[in-house]
C-alpha cells in the first residue's frame, strides 16, 4: 500500500473505524438512576458481549472501512463476483450506520459506547460514500514533497554543475584538444608525447573542412522528470505484459526515451521501464 495515495476521505474513513473500534469496548447501555440497598446490582455491557451487534454494526463497519481504504490504494481493482472491494466496502459501512441508527432508536437508555458508534459509523459511511464525489475529500491526504536541495543532477531545482562530459550547458571540447589554464592567458597546455610517439591527427581542422552535416535533428528527445498524478505500473521494455515496478506520486522520476504513445522511465533504484498511461503527469 502507497500511502501517498490515500486521500482526505481515505483519512476520515479510517479515523473512523479507530473511534468505532474504541466504542466497542465502551458500556452500550447507561445504568438506571438508582441509589440504596435495594437497588438491583447492573452490569453495563459492551459490544463484545452481544455477538449479533457486534457483528452487525462493528466488525461490519471496521471490515468496510478496510475494504474501502485498500481497494482504493491498489494499483488495479480487484473484483469479486463483477464489484469491486470498494463497493463491498461502501455496503458494509452503510450496513453498519444502519444497524447504529436503528439499534439506538430501539434501546431504552443509551450508554458511552452505543452513542460514540452510531457518529462513528455516521462519519464512517459518510466518508465512504462522499470521497470520490466531494473534491476537498479527494485531496490527497499526504502533499508532494517539494524536491531537497542538494539532489542529485538532474531533479527539477537542484543545483546543476559548472562543467564536465555529458552535462547540459557544458562547454564540450573537440576530440584532441588539450585543456586550457585560464593562468596561462587562455592558451592550451602542451601535453608531453612519449618518445617516438607520432602527433595526434588535427580531427578539428577536417571536421571545419567537411560541411556540417552532423548536425542533431530539432525533434530528438530530451530526458525530463516527471511525477504521476496515482499510482501506475511499470511495464518491461521487452512488450511483457506483467509490471516491473509501480510508480507511486510524489516522486520524481527520469523520462529518459519516448515509446509511442507512452515514455521509457527510470526508477530511483535504476530499473527502466514502459510507462503507457501518461495522462495528467506533471513535468519537472
Amino acid at each position: 500500500m502507497n500511502i501517498r495515495s490515500l486521500t482526505r476521505g481515505d483519512g476520515v474513513v479510517i479515523g473512523a473505524a479507530v473511534v468505532l473500534f474504541i466504542a466497542s469496548f465502551l458500556d452500550l447501555t447507561s445504568a438506571p438512576s438508582c441509589s440504596g440497598q435495594f437497588c438491583p446490582s447492573v452490569s453495563a455491557p459492551n459490544a463484545w458481549d452481544s455477538l449479533s451487534l457486534l457483528m452487525s454494526m462493528f466488525l461490519s463497519g471496521i471490515i468496510g472501512a478496510v475494504l474501502v481504504v485498500v481497494g482504493r490504494s491498489l494499483p488495479q481493482p480487484k473484483k469479486v463476483a463483477g464489484l469491486d472491494l470498494v463497493q463491498f466496502g461502501v455496503a458494509f459501512t452503510v450496513f453498519a450506520a444502519w444497524t447504529a441508527f436503528w439499534t439506538i432508536i430501539d434501546a431504552h437508555g443509551s450508554g458511552a459506547g452505543m452513542i460514540l458508534g452510531l457518529i462513528a459509523t455516521l462519519a464512517l459511511a459518510a466518508g465512504a460514500v462522499a470521497s470520490p464525489l466531494v473534491a476537498a475529500l479527494k485531496a490527497p491526504l499526504v502533499g508532494t514533497p517539494a524536491p531537497a536541495v542538494g539532489q542529485p543532477y538532474g531533479y527539477p531545482g537542484a543545483a546543476q554543475p559548472a562543467g564536465g562530459y555529458g552535462y547540459p550547458g557544458a562547454a564540450q571540447q573537440p576530440y584532441g584538444a588539450q585543456p586550457v589554464d585560464p593562468s596561462l592567458g587562455g592558451q592550451p597546455q602542451a601535453q608531453a608525447q612519449p618518445f617516438g610517439a607520432q602527433p595526434a591527427p588535427d580531427l578539428n581542422k577536417d571536421a571545419q573542412a567537411q560541411p556540417a552535416t552532423a548536425a542533431a535533428p530539432a525533434g530528438d528527445f530530451a530526458p525530463f522528470w516527471f511525477a504521476v498524478p496515482v499510482a501506475r505500473p511499470l511495464y518491461a521494455e521487452d512488450g511483457s505484459p506483467t509490471p516491473i515496478a509501480e510508480l507511486a506520486p510524489g516522486t520524481w522520476y527520469l523520462a529518459v526515451d519516448q515509446r509511442g504513445p507512452g515514455l521509457v522511465a527510470q526508477t530511483q533504484d535504476g530499473r527502466r521501464g514502459v510507462l503507457q498511461d501518461t495522462t495528467g503527469i506533471q513535468r519537472g
